[in-house]
């Protein structure tokens, strides 16, 4: 993608003032801040990689990638004030602009961005914070608990699926197996009891119920004759933005202001060739600039959070209060923030009247799965 860039960066910025399109220009100048930040967040997780049992980084490497974040949108904000600038220049002293060179070079630019959109796509990217504690935080992705159920037809796998849908129990028959007729049937610790029908969407059964909070819960799983019982233990997850990875979405950014601005260029030059409006040139090339502050402004506020420490996920640290002063119990003292994508660290200083150690509450703690590193201070009073 780099190289894809950098190729495309020259061919706009050279087709730009030979045919005297500053919107061709202004692509090509923030193609080149794109190569840049590209390059930027590759070495920003080659980085966190290489140093990620360093000593010296007391909470891991996790914040390489925020750091980026925040550089690339620095860049963002200044190519967006140069773009700004020269397209009110070229509205004070329009030039003449070579539309038959112009438009083409500016299409193949879209193309390039487009190619890079669906580059970026093609990946997961998870990324630890980088010490040995945060292992059971990577395995965590967007499911709850997963079991594995063993019948007389072969294995079967019975999960909670939450990835940005409503909570539903999934079925997964083994390799070859097909699913009959199952049903689950839910008895909550108060002896609540529920039924949830389950449909067929072919390479699983999935419940037509959607499952309530919490999800704390004893589930019966009949598949045909047959029935098994499996626990489910509740856990809380951080909010979205605790997951983020700012590294990745600075290169996304960059992509996706690309693709803003290479449209707006082939608008604007369209639109001055059919009709005489020279001034749809610059025009194109001030709401591309606004669109790169926008976003840039976007990403700035994020990763200067994250980097600055501040609470990332108010509602996690309702929820550890809640946890924590459950029996009467006080939490004296929090502090949480962000040791990398979905990775949080937590200091919490409780008193309390009863004879409790720091792991009678760890074990309190244990459903909260971001937090990767937790210190706890307790002060008997």
């Amino acid at each position: 993608m780099i190289a894809l860039c950098g190729a495309m960066m020259v061919a706009e910025i050279v087709g730009g003032l030979m045919f005297g399109s500053i919107a061709l220009v202004a692509d090509g100048m923030h193609m080149s801040t794109h190569a840049g930040a590209l390059l930027l967040a590759a070495l920003a997780y080659s980085f966190a990689r290489k140093h990620s049992h360093d000593p010296r980084f007391t909470f891991g490497t996790g914040k390489f990638g925020d750091l980026a974040g925040f550089t690339s949108a620095i860049i963002l904000a200044m190519i967006a004030l140069l773009i700004g600038y020269e397209a009110v220049s070229r509205f004070m002293t329009p030039v003449p602009i070579h539309f038959a060179q112009a438009i083409p070079i500016a299409c193949l630019g879209l193309a390039v961005n487009i190619a890079s959109a669906w580059i970026l796509s093609g990946g997961d990217h998870h990324h630890g914070h980088g010490h040995g504690h945060d292992d059971h935080a990577q395995e965590h992705d967007h499911h709850e608990e997963t079991h594995n159920l063993q019948t007389s037809s072969g294995l079967v796998r019975l999960e909670v699926f939450e990835d940005d849908v409503p909570p539903r129990f999934r079925l997964h028959a083994g390799s070859g197996q097909r699913l009959a007729a199952a049903a689950i049937e839910t008895i909550r610790p108060d002896g609540a009891r529920q039924t949830f029908r389950m449909a067929d969407r072919g390479a699983y059964l999935e419940s037509v119920e959607e499952i309530p909070e919490p999800h704390a819960f004893e589930a019966r799983v009949r598949v045909g004759a047959e029935e098994r019982s499996v626990a489910f233990e509740e856990h809380e997850h951080a909010h979205h933005r605790a997951h983020r990875d700012h590294n990745m979405r600075a290169a996304v950014t960059h992509v996706m202001a690309d693709a803003a601005v290479s449209l707006l260029v082939i608008v604007g030059l369209v639109l001055a060739r059919a009709f005489g409006w020279l001034w749809m040139d610059p025009l194109a090339g001030v709401v591309g600039a606004f669109v790169i502050a926008s976003w840039s402004f976007g990403l700035i506020r994020d990763t200067a959070r994250i980097l600055l420490d501040m609470n990332p996920d108010r509602d996690m640290a309702d929820k550890l209060r809640q946890a924590i002063e459950a029996e009467g119990d006080r939490l004296a003292d929090l502090h949480l923030w962000r040791l990398g994508p979905g990775h949080l660290g937590a200091i919490v200083s409780v008193t309390t009247r009863e004879e409790r150690g720091p792991d009678y509450y760890r074990a309190r703690l244990t459903r909260f799965r971001t937090l990767s590193h937790l210190t706890i201070e307790v002060r008997k009073i």
